[in-house]
């Protein structure tokens, strides 16, 4: 059974199944399956037969609203109250949170159904997929290929059928980046739309919440029970006449060949479908990932002080590093990123007055083998890490909506992703132009992922 989540409300509409029913396929799918993936840390099987016997009686009265008997998850750093929440750490794994997020108080108060905690890069400090904590984190797609990080748990749990929808975080493409190599759909909002409270945060001037789902109607669903706007009509229209920019430099520069040909072809299908693309100056784009670095590094520091005084030894030795670096960074540094930022801000702004979206490829390469550290493109060398965010990480530190939805495979099978960039508070033009997109260009890739899943895995 593959549904969307507008497909499930037609069927309860419909009486075809129940929300009991579901939660049962549901639950029972994950314990049988997600051992091979590890996409969960936490089943929350309990809580989610109750919040389905809930639906049941409300559909029974006649409410049909919201995301009523919709099974979601959430990613690990997340709370939820009375549920273990362990922000992919051993430090946290026994930590019980006395309350909800936010979000999660939110689409619970949507009638959406629990279905556990997903596994993540520890406290988000990475963009992979690999936890000592609580084992790696399997893409659907290949065993030996990254799922990306740190909402890899969220990622693989969509692309494998075990939620409807999982809410990541996103500081410098944790959502966008697992998406993408998941071949799924990942929303970093407008900074600030979506509440971090109740999250444990990684940086707090770059961190940002959202929702990975299985196509972009969904993606719109969610983000609506979330916010109260009316995005799904924006999923209803063309894109004729839509001024759509391709970045002249840094955000197209240095990338893999195979990237390079789907993103080519990803053109040239918005440009059929009326798109009006326009070339737009961005050669004020240098040295983002140092800035990147900067900001968070800085801030992921203060954020883990008092952890840091008592359980130091308890991080993995990547994260000590990383605190070591924090220490290193001076005040006048920070401020002067921060200074940087606001000029970025208003030369993108600037941009998104001209074109309605710009777009990129999500990531420069092509989704990596496990445990790889370094890779190469066009004969230069770099950190995998800092490679896999140099597309989506600005758009952390300017705050513009970011949209990842998948561009195909690779000769070798493997997902990649388109990334839809609008002005702020604008996700409405992001879901309009990847909606169009997905309806003549993904129905054959939507198809590869559902037989994957109905493969077993």
């Amino acid at each position: 059974m593959i549904l969307t989540i507008k497909e499930l409300m037609n069927g309860y509409k419909n009486k075809l199944y129940s929300p009991i029913e579901i939660t049962k396929w549901y639950i029972d799918r994950i314990k049988k399956l997600d051992p091979f993936i590890n996409s969960y840390i936490t089943i929350t099987e309990e809580t989610a037969f109750d919040q389905a016997e809930q639906a049941e009686k409300k559909m029974t009265s006649g409410n049909l609203e919201g995301l009523l008997g919709v099974p979601i998850s959430y990613k690990d750093s997340i709370d939820t109250k009375d549920i273990l929440t362990t922000s992919g750490s051993i430090i946290d794994k026994d930590r019980i949170p006395n309350k909800n997020a936010e979000v999660v108080t939110t689409l619970e108060q949507s009638g959406s159904i629990l279905l556990g905690k997903n596994n993540m890069y520890e406290y988000a400090f990475g963009i992979t997929s690999e936890n000592p904590f609580f084992g790696d984190i399997i893409n659907p797609w290949n065993e030996n290929k990254t799922a990306g990080g740190s909402s890899g748990g969220s990622a693989a749990a969509v692309a494998a059928n075990f939620s409807l929808c999982s809410i990541g975080t996103d500081t410098a493409g944790s959502i966008r980046v697992p998406a993408s190599c998941c071949g799924v759909v990942g929303l970093k909002p407008t900074y600030h739309l979506i509440s971090m409270k109740g999250m444990t945060p990684l940086s707090w001037s770059l961190d940002h919440a959202g929702p990975i789902t299985r196509n972009v109607e969904d993606a719109a669903i969610i983000m609506e029970a979330l916010t109260n706007k009316p995005y799904t009509t924006a999923c209803s229209g063309d894109i004729a006449g839509m001024k759509i920019g391709l970045p002249k430099h840094y955000l197209n520069e240095n990338m893999d060949s195979e990237v390079k040909r789907l993103f080519e072809n990803a053109i040239q299908q918005l440009s059929d479908l009326g798109a009006i693309i326009i070339e737009v100056d961005t050669s004020f784009l240098t040295d983002i990932i140092n800035l990147a670095r900067i900001l968070g590094t800085s801030e992921v520091g203060y954020v883990h002080k008092d952890r840091i005084e008592h359980s130091l030894h308890l991080y993995s030795e990547g994260a000590q590093n990383t605190f070591t670096k924090s220490r290193g960074i001076t005040a006048f540094e920070y401020i002067s990123a921060l200074k940087i930022r606001e000029e970025l801000i208003r030369k993108l702004s600037d941009i998104f007055a001209a074109v309605d979206v710009m777009i990129t490829p999500t990531t420069p390469i092509t989704t990596s083998d496990v445990q790889t550290n370094e890779v190469t493109i066009n004969g230069m060398a770099e950190p995998l890490g800092d490679c896999m965010i140099r597309y989506t990480s600005l758009f952390n530190i300017t705050g513009h909506p970011a949209l990842s939805v998948p561009a195909g495979t690779t000769k070798e099978g493997i997902p990649v992703g388109l990334q839809f960039i609008a002005g702020h508070y604008r996700e409405d033009l992001l879901f309009r132009a990847a909606n169009s997109y997905e309806q003549v260009a993904l129905a054959d890739f939507y198809l590869k992922r559902d037989a994957l899943c109905l493969g077993q895995i």
